[in-house]
């Protein structure tokens, strides 16, 4: 069983090492100033989750911190210090969606992608086609979208026709009552809906970001 001033060893030399003081390993933790206080001074030795928060602050292993003769590197560092790590979250990736449905049920969703936890979407589509390339956007990118009944005129959302999923430029045209829909590919023709025709149409919401592989 290791001996507490092993401990309270290690935490000084880490302290000494990373030019801390107790005040910055408090605001650090997160641990109170006296349970900081008495551990370097060996009167107690943290428990488990106590010994991860001091190492993390640190930025040293937690075995090397308890005394073991291991390196004091951490092991669990993923990335060198000229990266930059990338925070993440899933975004739900929807499937065919059926008419008059809820956008949002369970039962749409093919999977999830995970990207950047920047990307303030709601969920993602698969692009299907070649329409958007001029964009930058190609067949198989994943693109993000945040819900959104309308968007600006000029911008490019997901449009619900009848019950297919299509990715296009909007346009508004309040004099003759339509909608614009224009591909970024001089090959497509653009997709005018007017009047009556409008009821079928529904916007998705605003594409924000899009996944593309390298190749």
């Amino acid at each position: 069983m290791l001996m507490k001033e092993s401990f309270a060893k290690r935490m000084q030399e880490a302290m000494d090492l990373r030019n801390m003081k107790q005040v910055d390993l408090v605001e650090k933790t997160k641990l109170g100033k006296s349970a900081i206080s008495q551990y370097l001074s060996g009167t107690y030795e943290p428990k488990q989750k106590g010994v991860y928060l001091i190492a993390k602050a640190l930025d040293v292993s937690e075995a090397w911190l308890m005394g073991f003769d291991v390196p004091m590197e951490r092991l669990n560092k993923k990335y060198p210090d000229n990266i930059l790590r990338i925070e993440t979250k899933k975004f739900p990736l929807l499937g065919s969606i059926a008419a008059g449905k809820p956008i949002f049920a369970d039962e749409h969703f093919e999977s999830y992608v995970e990207a950047g936890s920047n990307i303030h979407a709601d969920f993602c589509l698969r692009v299907k086609g070649d329409s958007m390339i001029n964009a930058r956007i190609t067949d198989g990118d994943i693109v993000f979208i945040r819900k959104q009944p309308t968007v600006n005129d000029g911008e490019i959302g997901a449009v619900l026709i009848g019950d297919e999923a299509t990715l296009k430029r909007i346009y508004y045209n309040k004099d003759k009552n339509e909608i614009v829909l224009v591909a970024e590919n001089p090959n497509y023709k653009p997709m005018v809906y007017k009047n009556e025709e409008l009821n079928q149409i529904r916007i998705l919401g605003k594409a924000i970001a899009f996944q593309s592989n390298v190749i």
